[in-house]
């Protein structure tokens, strides 16, 4: 009983100090990690005199050689070691903006004109301009969506040098997209940008050795390579950090790092943190009042912020505070709105169903109205 209150006052300790460092950038996250980072708004092809076409580029149109037998490439491993972290490097280098004519196009949301001058590029044995290429491919961005063909743009870009590429055909590796499913395959790309200290690279390789797929499961080495990671910035690896730090998964259990690196998840926008998060500070803590107030309402900030993001655990527990008054004034009409909402993203809870039932026919109905709007501009979003 005293370690289980001694777990619980660490847990709290790294909460308030997570709390009082506010929130940063907010960003998106997946299961699989690609650092290429969201394609830009297209926009009306610019009459420059580029004469496009919304076809595919194909592959003989890259340097011959490029592929290897068989037609796939095959960097060199790069062994990590069984007990050490990749060090040097730092994290490579993205498309870079006014680097080159098509990166800009690209940039500019001109797509078909990006992948015209990537293909020249590509003649010319530019990595990169493969990943480019790839990457056009991979999204259907101005032409049809073609993971296969995107996989083997992908492979030459490995080939040639290019860590994005690397991480990219190892992901679709690992998710069985445009290639077969092949977490073996996945593990030798990870690696090879891991090695060169590729955060989201050294992120998936952590996930492969802790669900044993293409790794042997060793739960410290994955620990490891996911707390690398999340120090150098990876949002998922911080989460991921923090519950393997709660469930005592490869290292010792340890409350105040499980709850320090979920807040820190967290005030990144990542929801399902958010959604952990705002439980730990919603507890009842041995605090000063204005303290609690202040946990409680940075509590519903971040329920707040996932429910927008269509979590429906977020959206019937924000339904809670407003029934209830926890951390924001209390509200009915609020509350029921968002059970309705949450109901619809199939999370039902009988007691919020008894809430509803028992409004007059109109707040019952505008309820209805309200949450049915609010889940329709959602889907715009």
């Amino acid at each position: 009983m005293r370690w289980c209150r001694r777990l619980a006052r660490l847990a709290l300790a790294a909460a308030l100090v997570v709390v009082e460092a506010g929130p940063t950038a907010v960003a998106q996250t997946s299961s699989w990690q690609q650092r290429i980072s969201p394609a830009p708004a297209a926009k009306p092809q610019a009459k420059d005199g580029t004469k496009v076409k919304s076809r595919a580029v194909e592959p003989s149109q890259a340097p011959k050689g490029a592929l290897g037998k068989g037609g796939s490439a095959h960097p060199p491993k790069a062994s990590l070691g069984p007990s050490t972290t990749p060090t040097g490097g730092g994290d490579a280098e993205a498309l870079a903006p006014g680097s080159d004519a098509a990166y800009e196009a690209f940039d500019q949301g001109k797509y078909l004109t990006a992948l015209a001058m990537a293909a020249k590029l590509a003649q010319q044995g530019d990595a990169v301009a493969h990943t480019l290429v790839a990457r056009i491919h991979a999204e259907g961005l101005g032409v049809p969506l073609d993971a296969k063909l995107a996989a083997q743009w992908y492979a030459r870009g490995a080939e040639l040098g290019d860590l994005e590429a690397s991480l990219a055909l190892g992901t679709l590796h690992a998710r069985g997209d445009g290639v077969g499913q092949d977490y073996a395959r996945a593990a030798q790309l990870f690696e090879t940008a891991a090695a060169k200290g590729h955060p989201q690279a050294v992120y998936n390789l952590a996930l492969l050795f802790l669900s044993g797929k293409g790794k042997p499961e060793l739960p410290h080495r994955g620990f490891m390579l996911m707390l690398y990671a999340a120090e150098k910035g990876v949002i998922p690896a911080m989460y991921d950090v923090g519950t393997l730090y709660a469930t005592g998964t490869g290292t010792a259990a340890n409350a105040f790092e499980a709850a320090r690196w979920i807040g820190l998840a967290a005030n990144e926008g990542h929801p399902e943190a958010e959604i952990e998060f705002a439980v730990i500070l919603m507890k009842d803590h041995d605090v000063p009042p204005e303290q609690r107030d202040k946990m409680r309402k940075r509590a519903v900030e971040l329920l707040r912020s996932a429910a927008r993001k269509g979590f429906a655990v977020a959206q019937n527990r924000l339904a809670h505070c407003y029934l209830a008054g926890v951390g924001i004034a209390k509200a009915q009409f609020e509350a029921a709105k968002w059970h309705l909402v949450a109901k619809a993203g199939g999370h039902e809870d009988a007691g919020l169903d008894k809430l509803v039932a028992g409004l007059a026919p109109a707040e019952r109905q505008k309820a209805a109205a309200a949450a049915a709007e609010w889940r329709e501009q959602a889907l715009l979003e």
